[in-house]
């Protein structure tokens, strides 16, 4: 009887991750991001394309967040990862977790992250971040109350930012061009007060 020899693709090493090509990587994510209307088993019909929205803020607690951004918080456009394109963040850091716990709370979104120290003798520190759309909805609640140049940022952001960033994160390439300049516009708004 002939041996049958397997190509030498198919043998791994077991327990052994092997990395992923980009583009292999990049529909990973893109199917990960894919969540269907209407999966089997969801007799609710719950719709799960919708994000969490804040919570409607009383205008002491809106100007009590608002001081914190202002004192030990920031209004920025980041990258999670290398080549995506910017997302608005709005982050608040504290070595008291605490006053981040209240802010999730009185907010209904958001994530509490710890931070690396770098020495032993540091007070561990910790950020509370909120991304994208919620982002968005915060900042327009904190707007009237930021009194820094991180009200310009909230300004700017508010006025331009669903407008140069689809939903669907395909951009055009004048849609590009226009969300570099914003981008451009944000970062800068600091230097400029």
């Amino acid at each position: 009887m002939p041996r049958i020899t397997r190509p030498a693709s198919w043998i791994q090493d077991e327990g052994i991750v092997q990395p992923l090509s980009k583009d292999k990587d990049k529909l990973s994510r893109r199917l990960h991001q894919f969540v269907p209307r209407h999966l089997p088993g969801n007799f609710f019909r719950v719709n799960l394309n919708n994000y969490k929205k804040t919570n409607a803020l009383s205008k002491e607690d809106a100007a009590y967040l608002a001081g914190l951004i202002d004192g030990e918080g920031t209004i920025t456009l980041v990258r999670k990862h290398r080549n995506e394109h910017r997302q608005l963040g709005v982050f608040i850091s504290s070595t008291e977790r605490h006053l981040l716990e209240f802010a999730k709370s009185v907010t209904g979104v958001g994530k509490i992250t710890t931070k690396k120290t770098s020495k032993s003798a540091h007070s561990p520190g910790f950020a509370y971040a909120v991304y994208n759309r919620q982002a968005l909805n915060l900042l327009n609640s904190l707007l009237p109350y930021l009194r820094s140049y991180k009200r310009d940022r909230a300004q700017l952001i508010l006025n331009h930012y669903l407008a140069c960033t689809p939903r669907n994160g395909k951009y055009t390439e004048d849609l590009l061009i226009k969300k570099g300049k914003f981008e451009r516009a944000v970062l800068d708004t600091k230097a400029n007060s």
